[in-house]
């Protein structure tokens, strides 16, 4: 009868990607592993590898990933990238929800006031010249923005801002920034406004409209606008 494997490992472009089973107990694993890379650097030429290791449903340790690192690691030429694992901690799954949650917020942003969320924000409400609102994802403002909005401010460079009266002072998205002209023109019934970075690395002002094709996945995340 053939023997179960713990260990797979496969050649990508990238280097090997090894497969670790999840039902296992962890010294069977570490065991396995060692064996089959035993064998495997046998064959292998001196030239680094990249090793990108799976673990399934198997929750690591920050000790046990460290132990698989080291033994990954003692065959000459295996260099690890990264330990994936569909299993996160509590802390984690928080830190998770929080950058992909939408606070609804009714005021009015003032000069000298400052709002900022971890998440996407949705302002009821205007900012002020002088005002400023800043989110880790994306911001929407039913109302007039006349301050600065700063989205993406946790490194989110796919982050837009939407405003129904888009007159800002400053925009930014993640690090790209965007000036105010200096002045905009005679409201015509001009419809709500998006901003986001383009493909020249610039930020752009289009009609709100423009967002089901340059961001379509926004109405497939939480709290999706």
């Amino acid at each position: 009868m053939k023997k179960y494997q713990n260990v797979t490992i496969k050649g990508t472009k990238e280097g090997l990607t090894l497969h670790l089973d999840d039902t296992c107990s962890y010294s069977d694993l570490k065991e396995e592993l060692d064996q089959k890379l035993s064998e495997s650097s046998k064959s292998q030429s001196d030239k680094l590898i990249s090793v990108m290791v799976q673990v399934g449903n198997r929750y690591l340790t920050a000790d046990q990933k460290e132990e698989l690192k080291e033994l990954i690691r003692q065959k000459k030429n295996l260099v690890v990238d990264t330990i994936n694992s569909n299993v996160v901690t509590k802390q984690e799954a928080e830190a998770e929800r929080i950058a992909h949650e939408v606070v609804s917020i009714a005021r009015i942003v003032r000069s000298g006031q400052v709002l900022e969320v971890a998440g996407d924000l949705l302002l009821i409400g205007d900012v002020n010249p002088g005002g400023t609102v800043k989110a880790g994802g994306n911001i929407y403002i039913l109302g007039a923005l006349k301050g600065i909005a700063h989205a993406g401010c946790s490194g989110n460079r796919d982050a837009v801002i939407a405003a129904s009266v888009m007159k800002p002072s400053q925009l930014r998205i993640d690090e790209c920034l965007n000036r105010a002209p200096d002045s905009y023109p005679e409201e015509d019934g001009r419809e709500m406004e998006c901003a986001y970075i383009d493909e020249n690395n610039q930020i752009t002002i289009d009609r709100l409209q423009a967002l089901m094709n340059i961001r379509p996945n926004l109405s497939k995340l939480q709290g999706g606008f």
